[in-house]
């Protein structure tokens, strides 16, 4: 196994910093790794928000939930489906943007994600920890409208940047036979194998939490599934200019 292998298999959120800042010299650094991800037809339709005002990073944090962790690190960072420089490039060859598609949306979310995630990779390689935050999404009117951010432009999700003050262990994953196909979707085998991963999670939680929490990975899924997934976020991306078509 090499080293970057090594260093994607050895992935955990964090969520307690050090107080030791981050310079910006880093920060910039990450975040031209992540514009060297994929974009899907060179697009590049991610915008990157630095949160330093301590107000807002504390109302962002309320946003997401409560996690304070959004307040304290030592960075934050918004990351942002982005077309709205789209439409700066089509007035400027005085072209009319044909906008709201659904593919638009499936793509300026997809290439956030891929940047997003090379920058998740950068920092950890410098030996930082990360934690992402789609909490932001549960008051996104709030967000958007501390970030100003115009038609066009939704925040995806947010990432924690800074130095670990703790040490969790690496949450397991699905079996590999679970997400792994060969020619076609054959799930025939899969739910003896969520079983015993099922028991694998539940140890791990036994485990982290001292005993005060035991938890199948089934059971977890099974509870967040029979809620509403934040149903205000389609009117939401429809009033943004997404998801009209």
């Amino acid at each position: 196994m090499n080293e970057t292998i090594e260093l994607l298999n050895s992935h955990r959120s964090i969520r307690k910093f050090k107080g030791e800042r981050l310079g910006q010299a880093t920060i910039e650094e990450l975040v031209r790794a992540g514009q060297a991800a994929a974009t899907s037809s060179f697009l590049q339709a991610c915008t990157v928000i630095q949160v330093e005002d301590p107000d807002k990073r504390a109302q962002l944090a309320e946003c997401a939930g409560g996690q304070a962790y959004v307040a304290d690190a030592a960075a934050f960072l918004v990351f942002c489906a982005d077309m709205k420089r789209h439409q700066l490039c089509c007035e400027m060859h005085h072209a009319e943007m044909q906008s709201g598609f659904t593919e638009q949306f499936i793509t300026a979310t997809a290439d956030c994600a891929l940047f997003a995630q090379n920058v998740a990779i950068a920092a950890e390689s410098l030996g930082l920890g990360i934690v992402y935050i789609g909490g932001l999404r549960n008051r996104i009117d709030r967000v958007a409208e501390l970030l100003k951010l115009p038609d066009l432009v939704y925040p995806v999700f947010g990432l924690c940047l800074g130095y670990p003050d703790q040490d969790p262990e690496v949450k397991p994953r699905l079996p590999l036979d679970v997400v792994l196909k060969k020619d076609g979707y054959d799930d025939s085998g899969d739910l003896e194998r969520i079983r015993a991963y099922d028991d694998n999670v539940r140890e791990y939680y036994r485990t982290r939490t001292g005993g005060n929490k035991e938890m199948s990975w089934s059971e977890q899924i099974s509870g967040m599934l029979i809620k509403e997934a934040r149903p205000h976020m389609l009117a939401f991306l429809q009033r943004q200019g997404f998801l009209k078509r």
